[in-house]
């Protein structure tokens, strides 16, 4: 094994077998209500997590500048490979980065069953990075696979509640739905016939001739829609806001959401050979931004709002990847990363503290808790597309790929609705509250510098991390990514974009409590009665059809077969025994007869046969040795004879 790769499976492998090791090593909370019992278990686990997870951004930041790759045998043709290349050495050093600082804070709030919390959550983190590194649908599903399951475990933590385990079990299904669509290019690399070598190759993939080329395409917008939480599967991420806090943070910001849109920032050469496929990334994410914009501004529910607002923002990077700006959608990747963890860990402060998401009832609360109320402001104006700060930026970089007046028209409508749902959470939030609020004992919060260092420390990512859609930084990620053509935006277009939002935001900031909020959109445009009536309730439908037919048919046969087979049994047993017992024995009489009169044949005639030609041979033999009596006279008078026979012969015949 070489030094580079040894690097690379270092990074994947060390959170992996440590969050292995916690996860299987105790926190079992033996009774309900163990969640709200300050301390908890496993006291080392958090001081564990967080030393792994720094180790991570290390090794992390090494094969950032390394460029490492690694191999390893797994199905036959399917190798596990990884390597590191611009694209995902930014997207690597955000997920350690944005990991560490979850866990650092969440080693402050999570004060139950932490061993198996912070063994979670670094498997979750070692999935992502593989996820990220992964060159060969093989090494890609495997951590597709595990990034669902750990999502569906950590949302659904507090899983004696029925809520938290509903809403693990609904996130987990929706996505699953979403993730057949890499089976389906798997099934279409196998079936396109290429060379064993690169079959599974993910930079194989543009180039797999005819309907499996599309084939392909379709299930890689499946799988990353489905991730990404675009539409129709978006509602998911409403219900995994009952999961903690730290969950949140990572799984809307670096995480699994974010790869769904690194999924297509990474095939975009395969949704360009497909054609079809990039409009309907582009047009999808533009539209799930503007859908689910309007959604996050008809929320009354912190969480919700800033779920929502993940929905929308992932949008943008799904359409930068349909659109071709994939140095605008990874730098928006990254600098959305920093402000979504920001934001959701500042809501679980609250949540915390205030025992309360209602942004009613959260009215003042930056202003009475400034060491959070203050970063918090920064990732509000950050997602609101404010400059300087970061979202601005990268969202007029994206805006610089479309080229379709129409498209363009929606992404910039959605970047407005950034502007006003951000404007309202931070308006309401800055608002004069109540002189005093109940406070109750932190479930996933705490003082101290384990709360404020993280957040201080997104707060300045929220505000520079910009800088990699300006000049010149913009123009070394391109490079980096390898399209360094991709067009940029004017300055025109950033100062007008730069109003629009800083308009938009005041606006929504002063009208915070009487901003219209559109009744059509509370529900999440009633996505989950969609699918399950779409869906869910044919499938159930059918389910029960099937069980039907199953008692009906399946079962009934199953069960009255062997009563037939044994009435056939006892059937045969007395045929058996009535007539085929007696012709058995009536042929064994007609053998014997039939043998009795063979021999009796046979002696009194074969034999008898045998014996007349044996005695006649002998008499004839005994005929024939009387001449031979070896005197010379008697010979010649034996030819006389024969010459007188001969002649009377002769004469009779003429």
């Amino acid at each position: 094994m070489s030094g580079t790769s040894a690097l690379l499976w270092s990074l994947v492998l060390l959170p992996a077998a440590t969050g292995g090791v916690l996860a299987l090593s105790g926190g079992g909370g033996r009774t309900a209500g163990t969640y709200d019992r300050p301390g908890g278990t496993g006291p080392a686990a958090p001081a564990v997590a967080v030393a792994v997870a720094a180790v991570t951004l290390v090794l992390a930041v090494a094969a950032a500048l390394v460029r490492p790759a690694a191999r390893a045998g797994f199905v036959a043709g399917g190798p596990l490979e990884l390597a590191v290349d611009g694209l995902s050495a930014a997207v690597i050093v955000t997920v350690a980065a944005v990991g560490l600082l979850v866990l650092l804070s969440a080693a402050a709030g999570i004060r139950a069953e932490r061993p198996r919390f912070f063994g979670l959550m670094l498997l979750f983190v070692a999935a992502v990075l593989v996820t990220a590194t992964a060159t060969t649908l093989t090494a890609l599903l495997l951590a597709w696979e595990v990034m669902g399951a750990t999502s569906y475990a950590l949302i659904a933590f507090r899983w004696r509640e029925d809520a938290p385990a509903a809403a693990g079990t609904t996130a987990f299904l929706t996505t699953r739905a979403g993730d057949l669509g890499l089976y389906l290019t798997a099934g279409a690399a196998l079936a396109a016939g290429t060379a064993a070598a690169d079959r599974f190759a993910l930079g194989a993939l543009p180039a797999l001739d005819g309907p499996w080329l599309h084939l392909a395409a379709a299930g890689v917008l499946l799988a990353a829609f489905g991730k990404a939480a675009q539409l129709p599967f978006s509602f998911w991420l409403s219900k995994a806001m009952l999961g903690p806090s730290p969950v949140s943070a990572l799984l809307h910001s670096a995480a699994m959401v974010a790869m769904g849109g690194y999924l297509l920032l990474r095939l975009r050469p395969l949704l360009e050979s497909a054609g079809w496929a990039a409009a309907a990334a582009a047009w999808g994410g533009a539209l799930t931004a503007l859908a689910l914009g309007a959604v996050a501004l008809a929320q009354r529910d912190l969480k919700q709002l800033l779920a929502a607002s993940t929905a929308a923002q992932l949008g943008f990077v799904v359409l930068a990847a349909g659109a071709g700006s994939v140095a605008g959608g990874t730098a928006h990747l990254v600098a959305h990363a920093a402000v979504k963890s920001l934001l959701f860990l500042a809501a679980g402060v609250w949540l915390a503290a205030l025992g309360t998401d209602d942004l009613g009832a959260l009215r003042g609360a930056a202003r009475r808790d400034r060491a959070v109320g203050l970063p918090f402001a920064v990732g509000a104006l950050a997602l609101a597309g404010v400059p300087p700060l970061s979202l601005w930026a990268t969202k007029d970089e994206i805006l610089a790929a479309v080229d379709s007046p129409a498209l363009y028209g929606v992404v910039l409508a959605a970047a407005v609705l950034s502007a006003l749902y951000a404007g309202k959470a931070l308006g309401l939030l800055l608002a004069p509250g109540p002189s005093g609020t109940a406070v109750r004992e932190p479930e996933e919060g705490a003082s101290g510098p384990l709360r404020s260092v993280p957040l201080a420390v997104l707060a300045a990512g929220a505000a520079v991390l910009g800088a990699l859609a300006l000049p010149p930084p913009a123009g070394e990620l391109k490079q980096a990514v390898g399209v360094p053509g991709e067009p940029s935006a004017g300055a025109a277009t950033m100062a007008a974009t730069a109003v629009l939002a800083l308009a938009a935001t005041a606006f929504a900031a002063a009208l915070a409590p009487r901003l219209p909020e559109p009744s059509w959109a509370r529900g999440w445009l009633h996505l989950e009665t969609a699918a399950h009536t779409v869906a869910v309730r044919p499938v159930l439908a059918l389910g029960r059809g099937l069980a039907r037919f199953d008692d009906a048919v399946l079962d009934r046969g199953a069960t009255r077969l062997p009563a037939a087979v044994r009435r056939l049994g006892r059937r045969l047993a007395r045929f058996d025994d009535a007539d085929l017992d007696r012709a058995a024995t009536g042929t064994a009489t007609a053998a014997r007869r039939l043998a009795s009169w063979a021999s009796a044949a046979d002696r009194s005639g074969v034999d008898r046969a045998v014996r007349g030609v044996a005695d006649g041979a002998r008499y004839l033999g005994e005929l024939a040795r009387r001449p031979q009596t070896g005197q010379l006279h008697q010979y010649y008078v034996q030819a006389l004879v024969l010459l007188t026979a001969a002649a009377v012969l002769l004469l009779l015949l003429r």
